[in-house]
Parts: C-alpha cells; sequence; structure tokens
C-alpha cells in the first residue's frame, strides 16, 4: 500500500524559507507525477506545484512561482518543496500528492503545517 509522509513544516518569520519533504512508500516511486497543495484555515486547498514522473517538468501556481522550487530524488523516492521569501499567506497546511502517470487515482499524505509569521 502506498504512502506518502510530509515533513520540514513548521514557524519561520517572513522572508524566510522552509523546505517540505515527502517519502512515498509501498510502490514505484518512479511511476507517480508528484505535486504540492495546500489549505489555509478558512480556504479551500489549492494547487501549488507539480512536477513530473521524470523532473523534466514542472508547473507552479502564480502565487509562488519564482519562489518555490519543487524537485525530486527518485533513488530516495522523495519529492521537496523549497520555498524562499516565504509571506504571511503561505501559511497553510501542505499536502503531498501522488498522481500515477498512468491514470488512477491520486493519493494524498496527511499534510505538514507550515506558518509564516510577520
Amino acid at each position: 500500500q502506498v504512502q506518502l509522509v510530509e515533513s520540514g513544516g513548521g514557524l519561520v518569520q517572513a522572508g524566510g524559507s522552509l523546505r517540505l519533504s515527502c517519502v512515498v512508500s509501498g510502490r514505484t516511486f518512479s511511476s507517480y507525477d508528484m505535486g504540492w497543495s495546500r489549505q489555509a484555515p478558512g480556504k479551500e486547498r489549492e494547487f501549488v506545484a507539480s512536477i513530473n514522473w521524470s523532473g523534466s517538468s514542472t508547473d507552479y501556481a502564480y502565487s509562488v512561482k519564482g519562489r518555490c522550487t519543487i524537485s525530486r530524488d527518485n533513488a530516495k523516492n522523495t519529492v521537496y518543496l523549497q520555498s524562499n521569501s516565504l509571506k504571511p499567506e503561505d501559511t497553510a497546511f501542505y499536502y503531498c500528492y501522488a498522481d500515477p502517470a498512468a491514470g488512477g487515482a491520486e493519493l494524498w499524505g496527511k499534510g505538514t503545517q507550515a506558518t509564516v509569521s510577520s
């Protein structure tokens, strides 16, 4: 059974950085496109970034473009989200998801909280 476990969240001051990690276990990691979404209190979950199975293609939400970088290490079954120049509005619960490149249901982790203080 595939499991996604996020880590790296925490409290950081505005302008600071965080590196989120998501480790995937149970199946072949390289068969999944991966991504990050986030949900702030009182708001709907929103897309943040995605990366295809090989790492050759990435996509970002406009709100984080230029400040966030998604990457993956297929040898470590891990996807990362490096976020710089953080803003208080980046405060949210961040979720990792796995999207089977061959089709099928997305899989989600339980999330990690990132809080940016002003």
